[in-house]
């Protein structure tokens, strides 16, 4: 019989990581980084609970770091096989582990000069930029609903999952003794009002389920109250004169955020001047956007290949969707943009302020009265973007105190996941016997409640929890 060990975002929403073990082979599904608080993110430097040359191959269902963040310590490891992925996926995850690997350098860098000043020992960081080449080197692409055999008796199946580009739902086919039976990982859900992506498909059967539970307490505002707000805001600033800036994460979200004021600019109702992508990786991610329009929905496509008509066909993009849209790469050219004191969107990392090229625009722009900030994103305890969505009087940048006179704006209505409506109602297309049902990637009161309502509609869900093994 086939064991699953659940290793990672079972108690938690992060460091997604479980283990399939059949008769003749063993699978990794996901390898993520644990994220969040400091003990949180400590259980990334203990060794990886099971042996790394006994795994055969490696699944991931998309990009995210809390999927994939520590595939680099895996081969680090030793592991040297396959880790299959969509094709997409395999674009994104250059990108984002490379970001990850400088990040921990940098961090320990400077940890280590404070080190040396102590006379303690240095350290190492988790991976380096040398470990996430050789992760690349095996990495493999597939397309959606393209069944393929990845180990002895096992298959796999991605369907689009429609939470960032690439993103997977997981159909596992296991075949033992002549008996084939199906695993299902949601991975993440995408939320259906978001724009771009496709609505995650329907899955009908399985018999095993993994369901993420990140939104299951609460449902999200109106896609058209948060539009309405949000044309509410610019209209606001481009009356009295000032800049916008919206901190935003790099995959999915600035992209989308593009596509509204795509839309807004197409409608004649945004008048500020330029708009300015000031993230490096964040245009990355949006080049590769533009790569793959052929998974994006039908409707959005329709309308940005509409509005792009007069462009040649391999230039429709939120480029020419969003004229006004400029890239700032250069630490120069956000420099630069320090100077404008009106007239101006800008969109930089990190979406919880607490790094990156958002925090000087902060600085420039949180003490006149004219500006505003927009987050479009949750904020979590103990960041610097919290503070400014809970009230803060003073925003602390290095060594300067400054004084938080621009009005604060929070967008509830643009999340990448699913809420607690649209996860009982992706379970509703199961047909027949129901599979067995675990809930993770939640909090605890996330995969309590969701439990909950889901006892309402006929399942007995189960609440997976560290290092529990079942068998089917």
């Amino acid at each position: 019989m086939a064991q699953l060990t659940f290793y990672g975002a079972v108690e938690g929403v992060t460091g997604s990581l479980y283990l399939l073990q059949t008769d003749k082979a063993t699978l990794l599904l996901e390898c993520g980084l644990f994220q969040g608080r400091r003990e949180e993110e400590d259980a990334n430097e203990k060794p990886l609970p099971f042996e790394t040359s006994t795994i055969d191959a490696v699944v991931l269902s998309h990009a995210h770091l809390d999927h994939s963040g520590r595939l680099p310590l895996l081969v680090k490891s030793g592991y040297s096989g396959p880790i299959y992925m969509t094709r997409a996926s395999s674009d994104l995850i250059e990108i984002l582990l490379k970001d990850a690997a400088s990040l921990q350098e940098r961090d320990v860098e400077w940890e280590n000069k404070r080190r040396r000043r102590a006379g303690k020992q240095e350290i190492e960081p988790l991976y380096r930029l040398e470990d996430v080449e050789a992760t690349l080197d095996y990495c493999q692409g597939l397309r959606y609903h393209q069944r393929t055999n990845i180990a002895d008796g096992v298959d796999i199946r991605f369907l689009d999952a429609g939470h960032i580009l690439g993103s997977a739902i997981v159909e596992l086919y296991i075949n033992e003794r002549g008996v084939e039976k199906k695993l299902v990982f949601s991975g993440d859900l995408g939320n259906c009002q978001a724009a771009l992506l496709r609505d995650p498909e329907v899955v009908e059967e399985a018999d095993i389920l993994l369901l993420e539970s990140t939104y299951g307490d609460r449902d999200h505002r109106s896609m058209e109250d948060t539009l309405q707000e949000f044309e509410d805001v610019i209209e606001e600033a481009s009356a009295n004169g000032g800049n916008i800036l919206i901190p935003s994460f790099a995959v999915g979200r600035t992209q989308e955020i593009l596509f509204r004021l795509g839309e807004l600019y197409q409608a004649g109702k945004l008048r500020h001047q330029a708009i300015y992508l000031d993230s490096p990786m964040a245009i990355a991610v949006t080049e590769i956007y533009h790569r793959y329009q052929d998974i994006y929905n039908e409707e959005d496509k329709a309308v940005i290949d509409a509005t792009s008509s007069t462009s040649r066909a391999n230039q429709k993009s939120l480029h020419t969707f969003l004229p006004v849209l400029r890239y700032s790469t250069t630490t120069e050219e956000s420099i630069a943009l320090n100077k404008l004191e009106s007239g101006a969107i800008i969109i930089a990392g990190s979406g919880m302020c607490n790094g990156g090229r958002i925090r000087h625009h902060l600085k420039h722009n949180l003490w006149r009265r004219q500006s505003h900030v927009i987050f479009v994103g949750f904020q979590a305890m103990g960041t610097s973007g919290r503070a400014l969505v809970d009230g803060a009087e003073y925003f602390k940048i290095g060594g300067d105190e400054i004084a938080v006179r621009a009005a604060i704006h929070t967008m509830g209505g643009f999340s990448a996941h699913a809420s607690r409506t649209q996860i009982i109602e992706w379970l509703g297309y199961f047909q027949g016997e129901k599979p067995r049902l675990f809930l993770v990637h939640g909090e605890e009161k996330a995969k309590l409640t969701l439990s909950e309502a889901i006892k309402k509609i006929g399942w007995h869900p189960e609440i997976s929890h560290l290092g529990q093994k079942i068998t089917f």
